[in-house]
């Protein structure tokens, strides 16, 4: 006999007070105990309300009409109280410092069970059955807020394991994670999946690195509605992810490029087993582009770096570091969780001090000069643009900064005017900023500061959590910026594929300072560099190394493929 459910939703709509529409659409879904589930769709489509609707937050925490029925192992869900969810539902949220309660791990992980009177025999035994398990047994008394993000994610999964609630619910549990850290992330997961045979629901917008593990079905939504229930291989044959501006794995991106019929392809879903007849020839084909010589940006440095020392809480973050960037640069800053890649970003910014060495702008030295200076210069972009916004409307956050300098406002209207323009927000300006999108509010907070005519750009994950529509949108915005208005930027990011197509350079931070300064080809090829630094290569070396390919010639080959369509 087939198993019952042990999530299903019949006919269910939900509509936010705060919206005039509903956010989810008659759906219908059955999710089977012991079954591992992918849910993607763009920015806006519902995922989280979905997820937020299993786990009770919505509607009990954030109200809003439900119509239809949701059962959870066979109860309805309006039966249940919040307590009674914990228990079927554990969830870790995607910014795992919003889950934390404890002071050090060992507490944290504990939290749950103190609060279900749980004696402290049984309460210890667990803790360190969980950490050891995960691999946090080193970090029980440490505090949470002090571990890298992988850490904190196995902390934060550990309070949730010990409740051995039957469904495991994962919010982007990948946004926040260096490439090494949310590989092992995915198949941590799914060696929890293999071991207890619970149920789990991950939501994510890097589809490509859930794939690396098996998954039961995919669950594409759009508009609030479920547009597909897709076994992987099916999913990825249909080809219809990009109509939802979704991005396709980058090996399958490659694949089609070089004219492969995917139709006939096994095993479509693992760059790793994809095979089929016709394919290694044409890869060869691809494999033979020729590599145009790399530019280097040589005139005088923009930034100057030199014998800079910066520790933090008695730990050493950079040692005798020294970099230069160049005019027109566009330059990533990688490297694993916690090593200092938003520090550095801080300490050119002007937002903490080095306790030695200096810091050259232009050949000037920033050394004593305030925040505010150097913000007429360099520009700060903040990760989550909301952090970075402090007016009602658009206008208005614009003009902020020359309003604080003192310009006339005839100067001012005429530098918002084409800001606005720059930034292809012109249609919005008289718009309150909270009509707008994410990624509008992205450009925004750009809008802002190059209104002040910055000479550099410093950008915090400018594409995280976003999907592949809107991080393309974004990252051409920005190539744009870079080469037409010659504005030379800085990005950290995690993610190795936008390192490769967008930046000329790739600077990698190790323990105390630099590991390697090269073009981000060259970055990738460094098996020693890759490892140390947390990195990962991309699905097209996995593909490369299989057959003894050039994985530079065939991303060069991607790479010239897509900008061509783009221009087209």
């Amino acid at each position: 006999m087939e198993n019952k459910s042990i999530i299903e939703f019949r006919n269910v709509t939900f509509q936010y007070n705060s919206q005039s529409e509903p956010t989810l659409k008659n759906i219908n879904l059955n999710i089977k105990p012991g079954e591992k589930v992918l849910i993607v769709g763009p920015s806006g489509s519902g995922k989280s309300t979905l997820g937020n609707l299993i786990n009770g937050i919505i509607p009990r925490n954030v109200k809003g009409s439900l119509q239809g029925d949701i059962l959870i192992d066979g109860k309805n869900i309006q039966s249940m109280s919040l307590f009674d969810l914990s228990l079927k539902v554990g969830t870790l949220l995607q910014n795992s410092n919003d889950q934390f309660v404890g002071l050090t791990v060992a507490e944290d992980i504990a939290f749950g069970m103190e609060n279900d009177c749980v004696n402290n025999a049984e309460m210890k035994t667990k803790v360190n059955q969980w950490a050891d398990y995960l691999d946090i047994k080193n970090l029980l008394q440490q505090a949470p807020n002090q571990l890298s993000g992988g850490q904190k994610q196995r902390t934060g999964l550990a309070g949730i394991m010990v409740d051995e609630a039957p469904i495991l619910l994962l919010d982007e549990p990948l946004a926040a994670l260096d490439p090494a850290a949310g590989f092992s992330s995915i198949k941590l997961v799914d060696d929890i999946h293999k071991q207890l045979h619970n149920t789990v629901l991950i939501t994510e917008h890097r589809i490509e690195e859930v794939l690396n593990q098996s998954v039961d079905k995919v669950i594409l939504m759009n508009d609030g509605e479920i547009v597909g229930i897709f076994k992987p291989d099916n999913l990825l044959k249909e080809n219809i992810l990009q109509k939802y501006g979704l991005r396709n794995p980058l090996y399958l991106d490659l694949l089609k490029s070089a004219g492969v019929d995917i139709q006939k392809l096994e095993h479509i879903a693992s760059a790793s087993l994809v095979n089929g007849n016709g394919m290694l020839p044409k890869l060869q084909l691809a494999n033979q582009q020729r590599i145009p010589n790399a530019i280097k940006n040589d005139q005088n440095p923009i930034l100057k770096i030199q014998h800079l020392n910066f520790s933090y809480n008695q730990k050493t973050i950079f040692k005798n570091l020294n970099l230069s960037v160049n005019h027109g640069d566009m330059l990533a800053l990688v490297g694993k969780n916690g090593v200092g890649k938003s520090t550095l970003s801080k300490l050119i910014a002007g937002f903490i001090k080095p306790h030695s060495g200096s810091i050259y702008l232009n050949g000037d030295s920033l050394d004593g000069v305030t925040i505010k200076e150097r913000a007429d210069k360099i520009g700060y972009i903040m990760q989550d643009p909301d952090k970075m916004i402090s007016k009602v409307m658009i206008k208005d956050e614009i003009a902020l900064g020359l309003q604080l300098r003192g310009f006339d406002a005839d100067y001012i209207d005429q530098k918002v005017t084409e800001v606005l323009k720059v930034c292809h927000l012109y249609e919005f300006r008289n718009w309150p900023i909270s009509a707008l999108s994410y990624g509008q509010k992205k450009r925004l907070t750009i809008a802002s500061i190059l209104v002040l005519d910055p000479q550099l750009l410093i950008l915090d994950e400018p594409t995280a959590g976003q999907d592949y529509y809107h991080y393309t949108e974004i990252m051409q915005f920005l190539q744009d910026l870079n080469q037409k208005h010659h504005i030379t930027m800085i990005f950290v990011t995690h993610d190795m594929y936008l390192m490769t197509e967008y930046a000329n350079r790739a600077v990698v931070l190790g323990n105390y300072g630099i590991l390697k300064d090269d073009y981000p080809e060259a970055i990738l090829d460094d098996d020693e560099v890759v490892l140390a630094a947390h990195l990962k290569s991309t699905s097209i070396s996995t593909l490369a190394r299989r057959f003894n390919l050039s994985a530079d010639r065939l991303t060069h080959y991607l790479i010239s493929k897509e900008s061509n369509n783009k221009h087209e």
